[in-house]
């Protein structure tokens, strides 16, 4: 008789799973499930955070990523990653100034140019990053 107890605690109803939403794992956060459709600032300090950034972009949320807290070798490495997160999630990326991108998912436009400011010196860091 325990055992009766037991099925409804492990089978799952249809009602639980609607698939016309995107599916978020159990082990997101409640706050993840909450924020959709907004602009996230992010400053990562290590590459380690570059898996928050890709989660808030499955959770179809722009992110505002701002490079100033990290070396040149690790932002590098963390677009090489949000290259990859943007191009699997069919979204887009655009260049907001020094050091700064905007990541966005499938849905979103970005429109305009932030045109550079010419005759400014730009560090060597700049110069690097230049290169995305």
């Amino acid at each position: 008789m325990a055992l009766k107890g037991l099925k409804g605690f492990f089978t799952t109803s249809d009602e639980e799973f609607d698939e016309s939403e995107d599916y978020i794992s159990k082990d997101t956060s409640k706050s993840m499930k909450d924020v959709r459709n907004k602009t996230i600032l992010m400053e990562p300090r290590a590459f380690s955070e570059a898996q928050q950034i890709a989660d808030y972009l499955k959770t179809k949320n722009q992110v505002v990523v701002n490079f100033k807290r990290v070396t040149t070798d690790v932002s590098k490495r963390i677009m090489d990653f949000l290259n990859g997160i943007v191009y699997a999630i069919d979204g887009t990326i655009q260049k907001l100034g020094p050091g700064i991108v905007l990541c966005a998912p499938k849905g979103f436009e970005i429109e305009g140019n932030i045109s550079e400011g010419e005759g400014k010196k730009q560090s060597q860091k700049e110069n690097e990053l230049e290169q995305w």
